[in-house]
């Protein structure tokens, strides 16, 4: 591992001593994050396979159900009969916090609570077979914004993870390496700079001594 170019002084030592330290925190916090995205990034995976399960499942009656409705009506009589729905459907979307990753909350709005308003039409003239397509459908919609919802978050989450990943494999491997290599690349400097110091004092030393007892 390649040291860090720097001066190789106390003060720098001191400096990299205290990066090193901020390094390692950051270090374990970012792993703690990690692995706290991982397992509620598993808990929405295992949330959105059972509702995708659920989901494609009720379409897939849903879509029983109209076929039957067409069957027992022509095209021309079904399409008079969904022309003016009585219910409006609105969406709030707002975002929540999950360890710093913004996932998104839908909230369904209905324009009345009446559930009888998902049907634009009157029962006399049209089957009962059209009425249990209407109802699958509508039953099936809170369900799909859900899943649309957890998937959303599923990616969100997934994009978290792989840029935590890559700051602690970068700490990990690459920052505190190198911190770590130059602090001992600084200390053996040092080291060696007191010694060739100590060295020089000693040599000045037995020559004042020497000088000392040849004008004695």
């Amino acid at each position: 591992m390649a040291v860090l170019n720097v001066n190789p002084t106390r003060m720098e030592l001191t400096n990299l001593k205290r990066k090193l330290t901020t390094a390692r925190r950051g270090h374990k916090l970012l792993k703690d994050k990690r692995d706290e995205l991982m397992r509620r990034f598993l808990d929405l995976v295992r949330e959105n396979k059972a509702l995708r399960i659920e989901v494609e499942e009720d379409i897939r009656k849903a879509n029983i159900a109209m076929e039957t409705a067409r069957s027992t009506m022509n095209d021309k009589a079904l399409d008079v009969a969904l022309m003016l729905p009585t219910q409006e459907m609105s969406l709030d979307i707002s975002e929540k916090n999950v360890m710093s990753v913004l996932i998104p909350v839908f909230d369904i709005n209905l324009r009345t609570a009446n559930e009888n308003d998902i049907y634009s039409y009157g029962f006399a003239l049209t089957p009962g077979e059209l009425d249990d397509a209407v109802k699958a459908f509508s039953d099936v919609m809170p369900k799909l914004l859900k899943l649309a919802e957890v998937e959303k978050s599923c990616q969100l989450m997934a994009s978290e993870i792989e840029k935590t990943r890559r700051r602690v494999n970068a700490l990990e491997h690459v920052m505190i390496p190198q911190y770590e290599e130059t602090i001992r690349y600084i200390t053996m400097k040092l080291d060696e700079n007191e010694r060739s110091t100590t060295t020089r004092l000693m040599k000045v030393k037995d020559m004042m001594l020497a000088q000392a007892h040849n004008y004695n």
